[in-house]
Parts: C-alpha cells; structure tokens; sequence
C-alpha cells in the first residue's frame, strides 16, 4: 500500500522553527484569498501539520483516526479505517502509522495495513484503543460488521450484524496478536435488544483503579411491532470495561435518557466527589451530550445537552482528553499579562446532578432530562432540534495565566468541526470546570477548511515544562475525508488563542464577563 512519506509537506513554511516541528520538516502553508482551507503557520496561531494518510487516485480513502500515547517517549499510535471509497459500507480494514517524539520532533514509520485486526467476510471499523500502564498492554478496539450491511439497515431490521473484536500488542504496537471476538463475553443478552452497536471511535482510558475502560455506544430497540418490524431505535452511550487487565471484559449501563452515540470518556475531579467518569457524546438534539458516572463507568446519571457545545447540522463525532490543572507559577507562563478577572464561579451543575454527587448515586432511572428517545430510527447522524446559541457575544476579555484560570484539579480540551451547517474547521476548546457544561471556551480554529473527526492524546510536557497534546484529525481543501492530519500544541497556546470563558448572567439579565460594545 502507497504511504505518504514522513517528510510530506503542506506547503512551504517561512515561519521560525516551531517546537512542534515534525522531524523531516513537513511544515505549513499562508493562508491565501484564494486558499481559506490552508492552515496557517505556528506563528500566525495555528500549529504545523502533517498529512499522515491520503486519499489515493485508486479510490482508497482514509477516515475514522484515532491516536494513542504510549510511555516512555513517549510512542505515537495513529490508526484509521482504510475504505475502499469514502462510504461506511465499503470500509475495509485498519492501519497504523507509529510516531516517535524526541526533542519536541515526530518521525512517523510508513502505513501498514493490521492483517489480525479482522474477522473473515467482515469489514474492520473505528479503531478505539487503550493502554493499560501497569502490563504495557495496548488493546486495539474496533468492530466487525458482516459484508456490506450498512448500520441504516441494521437499525431499520432491529438485528445487529457487529462483533466486537480486539487485538493487543505488548511491544508499544510494532506487533500484534490474532483478534479476538468479545460479543458473546462482553455484550451477551444485551445483543437482543441492540439494533447495533460500536466503540469509540477514538482513544479509551484507563482509570486510577486500574480499570480499562472502551467508549461505545448502541441503538436500542424501544418498541417492537407485529411481524418484526422496528417501530422505535434510540441511540444511547455507555461504555464496556475490564478490572482484570482485559482478560474479560463487560458492558456497563447506557446513558438512560437523552439520544447520545459516538463519544469518549475522561475522569475529571470537582468540589463534590473525586474520580467523577466525564462522557461526552454525539447528540441529534442540536448540542453535545455530556454525562457523568460516579462508579467508574458501570452506570451514568441522565445527560444534559452542552449548549455551548454546537453539533454541526448532521452531527460529528468528536474528541475530549482530560489532563491535571497546572498548579502556580509554571517557568511556561512568565511574561504572560495578568489582567482583572472577576472572581471564578462555582460550577453550575444540572438541576438533581449535585445532589446525586453528594450523595455518590448511581444509575438512576432516566427520561427526565433535557429532550428525549421519541421517533423511529433516530440516529446521530440525523438533523435534531436546537435552537441557536450565537447570541451577541461583544468583546470578550483574554484568560490570564494559568493561576488565575484554576477551578478544578482537573482541565479538559475538546476537538470538533466549529460549522453549524457543514464540517468545516477543526477547533479546539478548552473546560477548566468539566462539571459546569457552560465552561467551554470559545474555539480555537486549528486548521481552516472542510474537517471531520478526530482524536485528541496528551503527551508530556514541552521543553520548556508545559502540558502538550497532539490531535489527529480529518482535513481536505474540498471535503473532510481527503487526507488525515497530525499536529501538536502546548497548553500555553491553548490559553492565547481560546476567546475567555462566558460568565453566568447577572440577576438583571445582561451577561457578565462581556465589554459593552463600542
């Protein structure tokens, strides 16, 4: 299989050595009038890119990414669908692009096709792995569908025709063993009751007991007519699991009201409880979905929508990674100008939500939150309602350093498509109260032009000290699925280029945390 070299460039680059920079100098582009989908270069806000896998002339495409981080160095795993065209049912099989970081550079090994990871007269999609730190097991997630049945039918017919398979490597992805088909074990009688079902797409985590943890999703069967047929489907996140080091694993409780699919999952810490489990999913409700887990993932309390969260108008899988709050004082944020802030609010929790962490509930009965599992063959592809969330936004005050943004122990970023309409412009946000879904910053656009999926790994600190993290997502001048991206970013970019947090409105109605416009 033809593989773009490790030294592709996107254009010719004439910005200062970034520590970003990609060993073989793959660099970025100026934006032009004539080319707004070019991605910038490191020093106009937008980080270097490197094109790691390429829609070829035979028709092959590439979509789906997904990227692990694997210490020590620490090792880079991308990973996406290979398909013989750009639709769902002609994907094919899996590929792996192993990066090495050293010194603030990637050298990426070229593409090969995962030949274990696939069960015969089926076809091999989204990639979702997992790292358990403590045996230096990678296990690589993916689900078989049979033949060419496409997931519409599998929903409309009510019969799920997906296997869950893993495949593992103990030598940080250079080898991997046979796969191995986990239906049975891990969804067992469930599968009556799932029209179908898949993992991720994107990374899993693992938790500090040890746990392993794999975000999927299932369209449930609601209601049955006469004769077989599928009166109503939802679609619901959940997340399977193991507290063996993935010698069995099981399937925990879905997300019991509100419509969520694709999503992923990071631990996040607040003032009422510790270890909370953070899921973020795909919604057709006009919003993302975010809901929270106080037994590490083996039930959810109900969701609630994520206003200042957009979904793109037929939604879009995207990607969170949670990472420690940085503490005072960091050598990274000298220079950085302090400027007045308003003292932090308290997280705004959902009506029941903070009651429920104090009292460390867990699953509770859903159907009570915002929206709800009404129609037949909903999916998270579909148009949902929303209204819109625009609003009149004025002149946004800057964050200061990191000391004067803490909230919680814990920070997450974000990565999605910022078009309401179309997938257009991957954009990073950053939440540094995951608990408060009106947390989320403004988005910093870091590649200009028609993007898709795409994944999000923290991996280690920058020269310099600072938190980094690396997205691997998908990009093209014309449509999202022509070529896959890498970049890296640091924290310190982060917090310069996300427009500041909206504040809570104030008793009189006018929104604080805005400047009267001039």
């Amino acid at each position: 299989m033809p593989a773009p070299s490790s030294s592709h460039r996107v254009g010719p680059c004439l910005c200062p050595i970034h520590w970003v920079r990609e060993a073989g100098a793959p660099s970025c582009s100026r934006p032009t009038a004539s080319s707004a989908a070019s991605p910038k270069c490191p020093s106009m806000g937008v980080p270097a890119r490197t094109v790691l896998f390429q829609r070829e002339r035979t028709g092959l495409t590439y979509r789906v990414p997904a990227l692990l981080s694997v210490p020590p160095g620490p090792i880079l795993l991308a990973f996406a669908e290979q398909r013989l065209s750009p639709d769902d049912a002609h994907a094919h099989r899996l590929v792996q692009r192993t990066g090495r970081l050293a010194g603030g550079s990637v050298r990426w090994d070229a593409a090969r096709v995962l030949g274990t990871a696939a069960l015969e007269e089926h076809r091999s999609m989204n990639p979702c792995p997992v790292h358990d730190a403590r045996t230096a097991t990678v296990f690589l997630f993916f689900i078989a569908v049979r033949g060419r049945t496409s997931e519409a039918a599998q929903i409309a017919a009510g019969t799920n025709a997906a296997r869950l398979c893993c495949v593992t490597s103990r030598d940080a992805g250079r080898s991997w063993g046979g796969a191995r088909d986990l239906t049975a074990e891990a969804v067992g009688g469930a599968e009556q009751d799932w029209a179908t079902f898949a993992v991720g797409p994107g990374h899993g985590i693992q938790l500090r007991s040890g746990r392993l943890l794999v975000p999927a999703y299932t369209y449930r069967v609601d209601r049955r007519e006469c004769f077989g047929k599928i009166c109503r489907t939802s679609p619901h996140s959940f997340a399977f699991y193991s507290d063996d080091h993935g010698r069995t694993w099981h399937h925990g409780g879905v997300v019991p009201n509100l419509r969520s699919g694709e999503c992923q999952l990071a631990v996040v810490d607040g003032e009422q409880a510790s270890g909370i489990l953070y899921c973020n999913a795909r919604s057709p409700l006009g919003s993302r979905v975010q809901a929270l887990s106080t037994d590490e993932g083996t039930s959810f309390l109900p969701g609630e929508l994520v206003p200042t969260l957009a979904e793109t108008a037929r939604g879009c899988q995207g990607s969170i990674v949670g990472f420690p709050a940085p503490p005072f004082s960091q050598p990274w944020d000298e220079g950085w100008s302090v400027g007045a802030r308003n003292p932090p609010h308290p997280p705004r929790l959902s009506p029941g939500v903070q009651e429920l962490l104090e009292e460390g509930a867990g699953d509770t009965p859903g159907g009570e939150g915002l929206g709800g599992t009404e129609g037949c063959g909903d999916s998270p592809g579909e148009p949902g309602p929303g209204p819109g969330l625009s609003g009149n936004r004025g002149a946004l005050k800057l964050p200061g350093p990191p000391a004067t943004l803490s909230q919680s122990p814990t920070w997450l970023l974000y990565s999605h498509p910022v078009g309401r309409r179309a997938r257009l412009h991957m954009g990073i946000r950053l939440s540094r109260s995951p608990l408060d879904p009106h947390s989320w910053t403004e988005p910093w656009v870091i590649y200009e032009g028609p993007s898709g999926y795409s994944d999000l790994a923290s991996i280690g600190p920058t020269p310099q000290g600072a938190p980094a993290f690396a997205c691997l997502y998908e990009s093209g001048a014309r449509v999202s699925y022509e070529e896959i991206s890498f970049c890296m970013f640091s924290l310190p970019e982060v917090l310069e280029n996300v427009l500041a947090i909206p504040e809570p409105p104030s008793p009189g109605g006018k929104p604080r945390g805005y400047c009267r416009p001039s």
